[in-house]
């Protein structure tokens, strides 16, 4: 399910810095923490100076999902976007990357073109407002949800409290 993270982003991107001003953060102690937890998991994960809009990602991920290898993208747009810094906000970008996973360019272009998924991702939204998606990851289960990284025990009081039955 796909997210509207900072939805008003424009296409050029909005550095860090503007993005979180008079929040108080502390940008590189921030990035130092989640580096930490990234390398402890063995993902790449580089220092981004900016954020760009995802809608167009998002629009070309589900379209990516029924095509043959289309879960590379999904990886690969991780990749462009928290390792390479690059501005998958740009329809060239995106093109690029879809190129380089092996799905079909004219294809893409056409979906990026007539926005083809764009009605697919306002359902996604949709939903994730309806769960009160406000962060990711988000773990939902029953319509309630955990936002946000979280220990085992908040997982696992989700799913009691939806009634899962534990295994022995």
């Amino acid at each position: 399910m796909h997210f509207p993270l900072h939805p008003d982003t424009p296409q050029e991107g909005k550095s860090l810095e503007d993005l979180f001003a008079g929040r108080g953060m502390d940008l590189k102690a921030s990035y130092n923490r989640m580096k930490g937890l990234m390398d402890a998991e063995g993902l790449p994960y580089g220092e981004r100076s900016h954020t760009y809009n995802s809608r167009l990602a998002q629009e070309l991920g589900k379209w990516a999902d029924a095509q043959p290898g289309g879960e590379k993208l999904h990886d690969a747009l991780y990749r462009g976007y928290f390792v390479d810094r690059r501005n998958i906000g740009d329809a060239e970008v995106l093109l690029d990357i879809v190129q380089a996973v092996g799905l079909p360019v004219e294809a893409a272009r056409e979906v990026l073109k007539t926005r083809s998924f764009k009605q697919a991702v306002d359902a996604d939204w949709a939903k994730s407002h309806q769960y009160g998606v406000t962060g990711v990851p988000t773990f939902v289960a029953g319509r309630q949800g955990v936002v946000g990284a979280q220990p085992y025990e908040a997982i696992a009081h989700l799913l009691t409290e939806v009634g899962t039955e534990t295994r022995g």
